[in-house]
């Protein structure tokens, strides 16, 4: 044991007196390994993960900002978690992923709750609710208001932690073959429109078709369906949907703020380090809010380039139309609440933040927008 000290410790006077003796111009850093005369620390293979996604392949918005996802991760943490991105059907199809996250085939997942109704009524209140929250009322209600604690018991389930990860704001009504004057317009069509907001149309007459991103267009332009929302004008766009009809709804009364998220595997999750779990759902806080700003500052223009370049007709729901859906809408979400004592328990946290906050959106959003445009 004394021999042993004794050569650490002359390691150490060496090792000063070698820097001693140069200049810093001269002579290398010396290592805390060389000062102390420990052995180096092998560095630590890094954390590979895959993530799965519900959208096309690196599609502008939602697959973009699973790979932004993916990208901070890795950046924050140092590079000790890598994560391989898989668009929808690369890995499994669109409405699997949830599932593969919850069995570890895949350790993330990028969507939205209301695909996961089959899972549990409850989680279309996560997603986005038919007149209900808008994108910053949503986002206060799952960080202040509770949801974010009904969210996670929900998903621990199923072995899975979520996180909110994005959010598109308000979004469009929606591309249709025919106009809409009335309620009466509504009866038989078929429109591609999931969550609480497809049965909100079934009610109105019509008949709601679930489908994931990338068959939209198709779907649309050969006649399977009559007409299909899907985000707004910057997706919209992208998807060339308005090939395939010729007017363009709003509001999206049916998505005000619909919430993307990260679905993670628990086991996954806690078997990274303290600092690497903060640092995997803090990025997700990241990339929720960036998606929003984006979709403010890309739908603008690309809705000029709807309208200007390709002819679109830009209408808005009649008023009598609307009141139907808002009426509907009403019916719908209380129904969800008496499926089960949990979905009641969302619907409380859900409804008693909703008509605290609306207070004072009222009398601040509402208000000074009115008062901006009246100049």
């Amino acid at each position: 044991m004394q021999r042993r000290n004794f050569i650490k410790g002359a390691g150490v006077a060496l090792a000063a007196g070698a820097l001693a003796a140069c200049t810093d111009k001269e002579c290398p850093p010396v290592t805390t390994e060389q000062a102390t005369g420990a052995a180096p620390t092998p560095k630590a293979k890094p954390v590979e993960w895959k993530m799965v996604t519900t959208w096309p392949k690196d599609f502008p918005g939602l697959g973009v900002a699973a790979n932004n996802l993916a990208a901070l991760i890795g950046e924050m943490s140092g590079g000790r978690i890598k994560i391989k991105v898989f668009g929808a059907g690369e890995l499994v199809p669109a409405f699997e992923v949830f599932d593969a996250v919850s069995r570890g085939t895949a350790q993330i997942g990028h969507g939205t709750a209301y695909y996961w109704k089959g899972k549990s009524e409850a989680a279309q209140f996560f997603s986005t609710v038919p007149f209900g929250l808008t994108a910053q009322e949503m986002t206060s209600w799952l960080l202040y208001g509770g949801g974010l604690e009904l969210w996670r018991e929900l998903y621990a389930r199923f072995g899975l932690v979520p996180m909110l990860a994005g959010n598109t704001g308000v979004q469009m009504g929606g591309w249709f073959n025919k106009e809409i004057n009335s309620v009466e317009d509504l009866q038989g069509l078929k429109m591609r429109i999931p969550g609480l907001g497809g049965e909100v149309l079934r009610r109105a007459g019509g008949t709601p078709v679930n489908l994931p991103g990338g068959e939209l267009f198709t779907a649309l332009q050969s006649g399977a369906i009559d007409a299909t929302e899907y985000v707004g004008p910057y997706n919209d766009l992208a998807f060339g949907l308005y090939k395939a009809a010729k007017y363009y709804y709003y509001p999206g009364f049916h998505e005000p703020g619909s919430v993307l998220e990260a679905m993670i595997n628990q086991e996954a999750l806690e078997a990274l380090p303290a600092d690497l779990q903060a640092i995997v759902l803090n990025a997700c806080k990241v990339v929720n809010q960036e998606l929003l700003a984006e979709y403010t500052a890309r739908n603008p223009a690309a809705l000029e380039t709807l309208i200007n370049e390709h002819g679109v007709e830009l209408r808005v729901y009649p008023d009598d139309v609307l009141h139907k859906l808002r009426t509907l809408s009403q019916e719908v979400v209380a129904e969800l609440a008496e499926k089960d004592e949990f979905s009641r328990r969302v619907y409380d946290s859900y409804s008693q933040f909703y008509q605290s906050v609306r207070k004072w959106t009222d009398i601040s959003e509402s208000i000074y927008l009115k008062a901006r445009e009246r100049g």
